[in-house]
């Protein structure tokens, strides 16, 4: 008799050669449109921030609360930021010791004040659905361009995947001009490579809030956002 029993894949252990670094922070208000001040609150903050491949910042996203409320859209209007709202680097592990000087910093925010407590360490998601809010894009570019150009270089990473979504372009403004973006999901990505486009990330600006992926939970919002 053969008997052969299904193979089980092993466990995969995410590594931490590049993690989320998040600190809890008490901050009233920021400009929707907050990704070049808040930036530049960090650099100051943190000389190095920006100088490696791997430092990103992810920009503050409130969520609708489900009352009424909706987020402003205007780049000048306030958002209202929770008490559970996190500042978030992403960050090579190395440089985690070295970004904890910010707790305990004041920084100003085109005007807001952010004092910035205490971080801990999280690690990047093995979820099969990622979505970036902030994809640096030609101006003008549109959507299918836009998609294929992000598809060539998930390739050339040699990423798996089988669905690709953009989202609305929009844009932000820095003193050098502004900056356009897109919105990307994708989704089906065995675990590893996941974990890889997390780390990697895609286009350009990274300290600016832009390429930066995260978990996803579903595909339908990816419009909306």
């Amino acid at each position: 008799m053969y008997w052969q029993e299904d193979i089980q894949n092993k466990a995969y252990t995410v590594p931490d050669d590049v993690v989320d670094l998040a600190f809890s922070i008490d901050c009233r208000t920021l400009p929707v449109d907050h990704a070049y001040p808040l930036a530049m609150a960090v650099r100051r903050a943190l000389p190095w921030f920006g100088d490696e491949p791997s430092d990103g910042l992810h920009l503050i996203h409130v969520a609708d609360s489900g009352n009424g409320w909706e987020r402003p859209s205007g780049a000048a209007d306030l958002l209202y930021l929770s008490r559970r709202t996190p500042l978030v680097l992403r960050l090579a592990r190395d440089r985690v010791e070295n970004a904890r000087a910010l707790t305990g910093q004041t920084l100003d925010i085109a005007g807001n004040a952010m004092v910035v407590g205490e971080a801990r360490v999280v690690h990047l998601s093995p979820a099969a659905t990622l979505y970036s809010r902030y994809i640096a894009a030609p101006e003008g570019q549109d959507e299918e361009q836009f998609v294929a150009e992000a598809v060539q270089e998930m390739r050339a990473m040699g990423l798996r995947f089988k669905k690709v979504l953009a989202g609305i372009p929009h844009h932000f403004e820095t003193p050098e001009g502004p900056i356009f973006v897109r919105s990307l999901m994708v989704a089906d990505l065995p675990p590893e490579d996941a974990v890889t486009l997390q780390q990697r990330g895609l286009g350009p600006h990274r300290a600016l809030g832009c390429g930066l992926f995260i978990a996803h939970k579903s595909i339908n919002k990816v419009n909306s956002e």
